[in-house]
């Protein structure tokens, strides 16, 4: 048996699978997230590991005896959060998440500090990625910067917790903008010109290998022995593992609260100008590229409750029962700004062409492909990047709607394949990473592509239709961009 632990931004799942593939039990425990101002998106990382604990509760109670026959256990989690601790090991502050765009200012200068940052990392400075939030930490908190021993991404929080270890996988890592992705190691040219000294750095591993053995007492109050706990990988590349997203070419599209459309590929191949993220994946000697949207089945989730629908669900059985594309209702889900391809943490969300006729369902509606638009343009950066597409497979709490699928295979004018077990990816990737971490077996046997569940197919009435749709949804993005700048100079007002 594999326990499988994923970190996310809304709730911590653990999932037991044992050596046939098969789920054996699942559970999760709810995260909230702090805004306390503006571009702000933060988290108590204790609450993460009482969260932890909650979800192995109720595994315990939904498997029985489960536990004891754990064999390894693989983390996945959220990344490019920053989480500080000091000589204590204790955190300082609250987590940074990776959705927070405070330091946009710091994004500039880290490329001036480094000149070759693109080149070493393979990507743009962003706001969500972890480097530019120690900058602005030392610029506007120095005290607490001036305490910071050691930082470590949200899953590797709970991996200290576990194991007492500080470590970390290459995949996860990549997202902090102080690893050289293509030689797979620390850049301590990017480690230095954040102000900070290698010893703050984690262990660096491959994802496969196990970095040390759950502590007596957290073994004791599990319910297992003290078995090796492996690497594993941010919640994208774990995802991947989970959907058997591991061979060059193959693609998968995860509609959670952000959106991802990522690719694996056995080359290094970055194209940092369109926002693209070139990491390495979880597995040895493999990379892959990565179009992210700040938001995705989280803009449902927003429109749902802003409309006064009593769930994401019922608002999809409204917007199913009328089953209309919209004509003139336009929406940009930048709710928490855009990185690809707009590297924009200002931009916001926007509704366009709205009249009296204008419902809920309508609304919810516009979301859905808006969303879906977003993602076209972030299947345009990848190729732009020398990409392959040969199959992509869904996965996410979004992925639960065969509307949402239809209209997502429509404007991308390609199937879709929807994989059983969709919404717990990086939980599943996270379990098979440990089973491939102490058995050594081959990932082509420990990673399969799950069972199909459906295939979302291109409807051709719907293809003309966005394909008309689309170019006015990018421009209205240009259109807007100038408005979505702060009028304070102040980043954070």
């Amino acid at each position: 048996m594999f326990l499988g632990i994923d970190l996310g931004t809304s709730a911590v799942k653990a999932l037991l699978l044992d050596s046939s593939d098969r789920v054996m039990a699942e559970a999760s425990a709810p995260l909230d997230v702090q805004r306390p101002r503006r571009l702000w998106s933060e988290q108590d990382p204790d609450e993460w590991w009482l969260a932890t604990g909650r979800a192995i509760a109720l595994l315990r109670e939904r498997a029985p005896g489960g536990l004891g026959g754990v064999a390894a256990i693989g983390l996945s989690g959220q990344m490019h959060g920053a989480t500080l601790l000091g000589d204590d090991e204790r955190p300082l502050r609250p987590a940074i998440l990776w959705n927070d765009g405070r330091s946009s200012a710091e994004c500039d200068e880290l490329e001036r500090r480094v000149p070759a940052s693109r080149r070493i990392t393979g990507n743009l400075a962003m706001p969500g990625f972890t480097a530019p939030k120690l900058l602005w930490v030392k610029r506007h908190e120095p005290e607490c910067f001036g305490r910071v021993a050691r930082v470590l991404l949200p899953k590797d929080y709970l991996r200290l917790c576990m194991t007492g270890d500080a470590a970390t996988d290459l995949a996860d890592a990549s997202g902090t903008l102080w690893i050289d992705v293509a030689g797979r190691r620390w850049s301590s040219e990017m480690i230095e010109a954040c102000d900070l000294s290698s010893e703050a750095m984690p262990t660096l591993y491959e994802g496969t290998e196990p970095t040390g053995r759950l502590r007596a007492d957290v073994a004791e109050a599990w319910g297992c022995e003290r078995v090796p706990v492996v690497a594993g990988g941010g919640d994208q590349a774990a995802g991947a593992i989970g959907a058997g997203v591991i061979a060059p070419g193959r693609a998968l599209l995860s509609l959670g609260t952000s959106g991802v459309y990522f690719i694996a590929d056995d080359a290094y191949r970055p194209n940092p100008e369109r926002a693209v993220h070139a990491f390495c994946h979880a597995l040895p000697g493999t990379w892959h590229q990565m179009s992210v949207l700040l938001s995705a089945a989280s803009c449902l989730t927003w429109v749902a409750r802003a409309c006064g629908a009593t769930d994401e669900a019922a608002l999809l059985e409204e917007i199913a029962a009328h089953d209309r594309p919209s004509d003139r209702l336009l929406f940009l889900p930048y709710l928490s700004g855009e990185r690809t391809p707009h590297n924009d943490p200002h931009a916001t969300g926007v509704f366009v062409g709205i009249d009296h006729a204008t419902d809920r369902a309508a609304l919810g509606r516009a979301v859905l492909e808006g969303v879906a638009f977003a993602f076209a343009d972030a299947e345009d950066a990848l190729r732009g990047a020398g990409s392959r597409i040969d199959g992509v497979s869904v996965i996410g709490g979004g992925a639960r709607s065969p509307l949402w699928g239809r209209i997502l295979a429509s404007v991308l004018d390609r199937s879709l394949v929807y994989r059983r077990g969709a919404t717990v990816g990086p939980a599943l990737g996270a379990a098979r990473l440990a089973r491939l971490g102490v058995t050594g077996e081959a990932p082509e046997r420990v990673c399969p592509e799950p069972p199909e569940d459906f295939v979302a197919e291109p409807d051709a009435g719907l293809v003309d239709h966005y394909r008309e749709r689309l170019p006015r949804f990018r421009k209205l993005y240009a259109d807007l961009g100038e408005s979505f700048r702060p009028a304070s100079t102040n980043p954070e007002d």
